[in-house]
């Protein structure tokens, strides 16, 4: 009937929001990158930065990768070239002698504390034209899809 939409199976839903979160991945990542560029950072470096200051205690390498969904190795990569940097430094770990703790320097916390200020003024204007409930939405369907695959 004219007018009248016909929904998508499921499955196809579902392999469409895939798709649109590869895309959406791609442009956040760019985006990002050029929105910390001249702090020093990439959007990678940016969220392993993330991931040590949302520990509520210092965390090893591993840790910090599975807390934010990265693999061991990128993290390690990451955190010994942001040691030369001067953004992270390592410590001892009491609980294991190889896997040392990796924390923020002084420097590091400054330039996440000021990518996160750009961060909050350019989620501002991405947020323009849509409701928060229709955002919360979003990240509900996202985290749930997310806790699905964590289970396998």
């Amino acid at each position: 009937m004219y007018g009248q939409r016909t929904r998508k199976p499921k499955t196809d839903a579902v392999t469409e929001l895939i798709l649109e979160t590869f895309r959406l991945n791609g442009r956040l990542l760019e985006a990002g990158d050029k929105l910390v560029r001249d702090l020093g950072l990439t959007s990678a470096r940016w969220q392993v930065l993330g991931g040590i200051e949302a520990a509520t205690v210092p965390l090893p390498i591993a840790q910090v990768a599975r807390n934010m969904g990265l693999s061991r190795q990128a993290v390690q990569r990451l955190a010994n070239e942001m040691e030369r940097d001067g953004l992270v430094c390592f410590a001892p770990n009491p609980h294991h002698v190889r896997a040392r703790l990796v924390l923020m320097t002084d420097h590091g916390q400054a330039a996440f504390r000021s990518a996160m200020a750009k961060q909050r003024r350019w989620a501002a204007s991405l947020a323009e034209g849509f409701s928060s409930d229709s955002i919360e939405s979003a990240a509900r369907v996202l985290r749930a899809l997310r806790h699905k695959l964590e289970k396998d």
